[in-house]
């Protein structure tokens, strides 16, 4: 029997989303803005679970109606047969996001969401499930729109980012799925050499190294729908031995990091040995305005700081022009693309960006822009025979 699901992504991989979820098995794959929604059996949700590199989260569809106060919302809230899928002896929290909606306060809606699911068991079960906001067994989203309320049981407890291995607790300048998001965009495919030269804690060179290796990215950890009370056990069993089966053992890769931060490469090479991956990626300490490719072709791909403090967009200022010089010098034949969320980053490097894609980091705007170096054309020509300087490229 065909359930409906919705997965939220990073705004600007909708796309991206949807066909990796069809090729995992999704049915009716309709993309919206931030998201996808789209149908399939239980052992489908799993499967998106577990091998969705781009999904923030797999959210089951359960109920739904109109409104137009905060009681409506109590009501359709109430309806739903709660203690099917859980027991009061699991701890909840409600999420609820609005778009358009009248209502003005999301705490006191959330709140009602709240009273509608433990005033349910109360009816049947005779005590209610209390609140966890920090781990929660059972997360409830609700979602408003103008005028319709949807609500969904998360399937996946934590965010699917969230991969279950890296050790080095830093905020990291983009998510996992993001990442990944980034990597299919390029183009890059597994065997073609890629390079991070400014790979901070490692998070491109972990996301290519796993698709590399054909590893899910969700076999290191578990999942909410282990703990709803209809969770088909041998469903999952059998979809994780899949994988499982399919995963490669590591080996050394055309995957190569840099950083000129040396902390930056620590943190990278610890995150690495935690996933794993340590022998896969070649990490070495380097200035990308200096360092040489290591390959005649292949991608590159970065994140570039972004000026936030008091004279760091002066330095990002004279560091661009710097950049499109190095690009120029040494990387013909290659795919080159940053991540930025600095307007100033394409007026400045001096190179015509052949494709410029949308994309939002969090509530930041970026762009992914691509540049394609052809092998030669920007390099210095022989000196004529007559002894004369060559043009300037």
């Amino acid at each position: 029997m065909a359930e409906s699901f919705f997965s939220p992504c990073p705004r600007g991989l909708e796309t991206v989303l949807a066909d990796e979820l069809r090729a995992l098995g999704a049915r009716a794959a309709d993309v919206v803005p931030g998201g996808v929604s789209w149908q399939g059996d239980w052992a489908a949700c799993y499967r998106a679970n577990l091998e969705s590199r781009i999904a923030t989260r797999v959210m089951w569809r359960i109920a739904g109606g109109r409104y137009r106060s905060e009681e409506d919302i109590y009501r359709i809230a109430y309806a739903p047969t709660w203690a099917k899928w859980f027991t009061p002896e699991d701890t909840i929290r409600i999420y609820v996001t609005a778009r358009r909606s009248p209502l003005k306060s999301l705490e006191f809606i959330t709140l009602r969401v709240k009273d509608a699911v433990c005033d349910h068991f109360r009816t049947v079960a005779g005590r209610r499930p209390s609140v966890d906001t920090a781990n929660p067994a059972i997360r409830i989203h609700a979602f408003l729109s103008a005028d319709t309320v949807t609500l969904y049981l998360d399937t996946s407890g934590e965010p699917l980012y969230k991969r279950g291995f890296k050790p080095q607790a830093v905020e990291a300048p983009l998510k996992e799925n993001l990442a990944a998001g980034i990597l299919r965009l390029t183009g890059w495919q597994p065997g073609e050499t890629l390079v991070d030269p400014m790979c901070g804690s490692g998070t491109f060179l972990i996301e290519a190294a796993q698709i590399a290796l054909d590893i899910a990215p969700g076999l290191g950890r578990r999942f909410g729908f282990e703990q709803f009370r209809h969770f088909e056990h041998a469903s999952w069993a059998a979809v994780k031995r899949a994988a499982e089966g399919r995963r490669q053992p590591p080996r050394p890769l055309p995957i190569h990091g840099s950083d000129i931060v040396g902390e930056w490469l620590r943190r990278a090479r610890l995150n690495l040995e935690s996933a794993g991956l340590a022998r896969c990626v070649t990490l070495e300490r380097a200035d990308l305005l200096e360092r040489e490719p290591p390959a005649a072709e292949g991608v590159m791909v970065a994140n570039p700081p972004y000026g936030v403090r008091l004279g760091e967009e002066e330095e990002l200022a004279a560091f661009y022009p710097r950049l499109g010089d190095a690009l120029k010098r040494r990387w013909g034949g290659w795919r080159c693309y940053f991540f930025s969320g600095d307007p100033a980053l394409p007026k400045l490097i001096g190179l015509k960006a052949s494709r410029r894609t949308p994309l939002f980091n969090g509530a930041l705007e970026c762009r992914l822009l691509e540049y394609r170096m052809v092998a030669g054309s920007n390099r210095p020509r022989r000196e004529a025979q007559d002894g004369g300087a060559p043009p300037a490229a």
